[in-house]
């Protein structure tokens, strides 16, 4: 596995000031994930009148009803930890540097999943696409890229949608700029990330190279069973689905926030044409 230097990446989210009060960050959080008093007090093992009483600062709650209500509204991680603060609690989630010793098993089971992966391209990156690791495979995809593009911290949408990466190579481009953008906004409401809001209005507003020719669809198109990224390599067409997995009841800041996206062959011929690359 290649290892990226991290750099100097903008943090997920920027923490909410706690001078705001813990009750109308919680009350944010209900009404951008469209939940109602009642429903919430019902989730809580609460009432709606505890419930409101905490947004409007008349009941100050317990640090363990900040967690609940954080789970049951589900608060990223790292903004619990400033709901916590904004209760006047101490945060409850460290923060520990990919690199610290104490995520050594977390990174071997990463370096082993993704090289295990291979000749199929995978990569590790964090709330912000900042990649933190790849494989060979995703090394292919990104030979003869300008040196500027490949400065760390690389991140995976400036990779993909610029106009000198990816983004000429891949024949459906309008399609899978679209199917990332639509990810990245549904981020954005997950996490009320301003720097990643400013990440999403950077790579929207790249320019759309012109379509290669022969972007148009073949006479017998193949039944994909999801949207592939059908993108050129060395006069070949490989097709890949994207998928991307996450750890499960996350205890670090850190950990939350990184993702393995894997890209699965999606037809005979890609998966023919990596494994010769192998042998």
């Amino acid at each position: 596995m290649t290892i990226v230097p991290p750099g100097t990446a903008t943090p997920a989210a920027t923490p909410a000031p706690a001078d705001q009060g813990v009750g109308p960050l919680l009350r944010a959080w209900r009404e951008q994930r469209r939940v109602s008093q009642l429903e919430l007090a019902l989730r809580a093992d609460s009432s709606a009148r505890h419930i409101s009483f905490i947004e409007t600062g008349r009941s100050r709650p317990s640090e363990e009803m900040v967690l609940r209500l954080a789970e049951h509204l589900d608060v990223p991680v790292r903004e619990r930890n400033a709901l916590l603060l904004a209760a006047g609690y101490a945060p409850r989630y460290p923060e520990t540097p990919l690199d610290d010793p104490a995520l050594d098993a977390l990174r071997a089971g990463m370096e082993q999943l993704i090289q295990g992966y291979e000749p199929y391209p995978a990569l590790v990156v964090d709330a912000m696409y900042n990649v933190h690791a790849a494989n060979r495979g995703v090394l292919m995809l990104l030979a003869d890229l300008p040196e500027h593009l490949l400065e760390p911290p690389l991140n995976a949408m400036r990779l993909t949608l610029h106009p000198e990466g990816l983004a000429p190579r891949i024949r459906n481009l309008r399609e899978w700029r679209g199917h990332l953008l639509a990810q990245m906004d549904r981020r954005i409401a997950l996490h009320r990330s301003e720097p990643l809001r400013k990440l999403y209005e950077e790579v929207a507003a790249y320019p759309v190279p012109e379509e290669p020719p022969g972007a148009e669809e073949p006479a017998e198109p193949v039944p994909y069973f999801a949207l592939p990224m059908q993108i050129e390599h060395e006069g070949r067409v490989l097709s890949f689905i994207s998928s991307i997995s996450t750890f499960n009841t996350p205890m670090d800041v850190t950990v939350a926030e990184l993702a393995i996206e894997t890209l699965l062959p999606a037809d005979p011929a890609t998966v023919k044409y990596l494994q010769s690359l192998m042998s």
